[in-house]
């Protein structure tokens, strides 16, 4: 695309408008610059709210995806890859999940990460091999994230996985993107012009930030990685994680800290096997076969075992 083309293309989309109420914050003492900015920001939860339609059925495909024995893909350029990167990272510990069941590709590869790695995002042809790399099935979800909605190199990504099979999502803020009109499921959440125009780390990387989120958080949920609203699949990896398994399982049942530390114990660390264990008084090895035959879902199975001590399963 000549210079001239794109930059009518960038003067067509929301995120690269200027913004009237921020006109002059280059004269503003710090106190008025950081107002301005909280202000801005206020409206990004909003925007994404709107959206929930759309990120509910891109939950629904993950949840189907995972299943199936399919993967969550996040790819992007420059912020967009690096917060698909950074919630990614995030499930194992959070989750106790395979590394490759949930990952993030960026345009430049690793060592996008920390440094611009110029023209990484330009080629579509770099998006196809990277998926093509990582082994791409229909049975994966596909996220493409780029604020503008016209990035090539997601573009690329997005063309190969609907060629594969794979489901596609495109996660944008602007409106009937390029991406958009690829991928089977688009959100796009407006937040409009950002505070300095064109910067879409701010408002526009706070709301992918957001839904990213939203995307794995609601996808373990389902999954049955959460006990009421305890994380009760993190893996214990040092003395914090231990002390926060121990509190989960405390909050959990009811019992001590000696009795939590001991109903750890007793299942190798495992926090819902430790719960199951000190709700229903099975030994080890039973509580990990009924939580098994539940599929995981750690209040279904205590519910089989023990109806008032989980309520309203579902």
């Amino acid at each position: 695309m000549n210079e001239k083309a794109l930059m009518s293309e960038l003067e067509k989309l929301v995120s690269e408008g200027r913004n009237p109420k921020t006109m002059h914050i280059d004269l503003q003492q710090t106190p008025a610059i950081l107002k301005l900015i909280n202000d801005e920001d206020k409206g990004v939860p909003h925007a994404v709210e709107q959206v929930i339609p759309q990120i509910a059925a891109a939950v629904d495909k993950v949840v189907e995806a995972f299943r199936n024995g399919g993967r969550l893909i996040y790819m992007g350029a420059g912020t967009s890859g690096r917060l698909g990167v950074l919630d990614a990272s995030e499930c194992p510990p959070t989750f106790s999940v395979p590394e490759d069941m949930v990952f993030g590709l960026i345009a430049g590869g690793p060592e996008a990460l920390t440094h611009a790695v110029e023209g990484a995002e330009d080629d579509p042809a770099q998006g196809r091999e990277a998926l093509r790399e990582a082994g791409l099935t229909a049975r994966d979800v596909v996220v493409g994230i780029a604020v503008s909605g016209r990035t090539p190199y997601v573009i690329g990504g997005l063309n190969y996985a609907r060629e594969i099979g794979a489901t596609t999502v495109a996660l944008s803020c602007n409106p009937d993107s390029v991406i958009g009109g690829i991928a089977d499921l688009a959100i796009a959440p407006v937040v409009g012009p950002e505070i300095l125009t064109g910067s879409t780390r701010l408002k526009s990387g706070t709301a992918q930030k957001l839904i990213l989120n939203m995307l794995t958080t609601a996808s373990m949920i389902r999954m049955g990685k959460i006990y009421q609203n305890l994380m009760v699949d993190l893996t214990i990896s040092n003395q914090k994680l231990f002390a926060r398994a121990s509190r989960i399982v405390m909050e959990a049942t009811g019992c001590t800290l000696d009795e939590a530390k001991g109903y750890l114990q007793s299942a190798d660390n495992d926090v819902k096997l430790a719960i199951m264990i000190a709700l229903t008084g099975l030994e080890a090895e039973d509580a990990r076969t009924a939580l098994a035959d539940a599929g995981g879902f750690l209040r279904k199975a205590i519910n089989e075992r023990r109806p008032e001590a989980a309520q309203d399963w579902k």
